[in-house]
């Protein structure tokens, strides 16, 4: 990435993306990456089929979307551990609208594949929604139990990619000011050169910074920035020891 791409120190930025209330009460920022899925959610309940898969990589956002449909719809989330014939029931209760994340996973199981066939269709029966999450689209997912392949492979599905420069970058700007911490933009740059694009990376790199800062009383500069990020690693993880 040429430096040139980044923001000039002293150049204000300017973002225009759109909101989402989640349940945590943070903002879903509006990209590109993200507004198939967006417009999913915001066309709900005037859904085609009782299902809608959301797919894409880690730290695009599936889940906190997923948070915004439950908000939404008043839908429950469901563990892929009670996802089987003998404990689905329960675990629906008298809810209509459900979310099951990381379904690829644990599709391949006969007990997940058989408990989210049952739940596809008690939510169906009660012209209720299942919202599910995965890595992957729906063809690639390993199926064997055919009428749940059937049916998945027609709901429709929306994928959602990691954010760009410009979507991390004002998703940085408005993480930092939720803390009230002033950033000047050639902190931003610095940043954004380095770090994960994924929104879970943002969150962690911007708490991690707010406590370094006010662990030393110091501003969020540069070498602040750099102190961190060797710390964390660019996916603000931390190293492993």
């Amino acid at each position: 990435m040429a430096a040139s791409e980044h923001p000039a120190p002293g150049r204000q930025l300017a973002f225009d993306f759109g909101h989402r209330p989640s349940l945590g009460g943070d903002d879903f920022l509006v990209a590109p990456c993200n507004a198939e899925a967006v417009a999913w959610i915001d066309a709900w309940p005037n859904w085609p089929a009782p299902a809608l898969v959301i797919h894409g990589p880690p730290g695009g956002g599936k889940s906190h979307l997923a948070g915004v449909w439950r908000a939404r719809a008043g839908a429950i989330e469901i563990p892929a551990a009670a996802v089987n014939p003998a404990d689905i029931a329960t675990a629906l209760g008298a809810a209509q609208a459900a979310v099951v994340e990381d379904a690829e996973r644990h599709v391949a199981g006969d007990a997940f594949a058989r408990g989210l066939f049952h739940l596809y269709n008690m939510l169906a029966e009660r012209r209720g929604h299942l919202l599910l999450t995965a890595r992957s689209p729906v063809l690639q997912w390993p199926i064997a139990l055919a009428d749940l392949r059937s049916r998945l492979q027609a709901a429709p599905a929306a994928a959602i990619d990691l954010p760009d420069e410009n979507l991390t970058a004002a998703l940085l700007v408005k993480l930092f000011a939720d803390r009230q911490l002033k950033v000047g933009d050639e902190v931003l740059a610095y940043l954004l050169a380095r770090m994960e694009r994924s929104f879970d990376a943002a969150r962690r790199l911007v708490a991690a910074l707010d406590a370094a800062a006010l662990g030393a009383k110091r501003n969020v500069s540069v070498p602040l920035a750099g102190e961190v990020l060797a710390r964390l690693g660019p996916d603000g993880h931390g190293s492993s020891t």
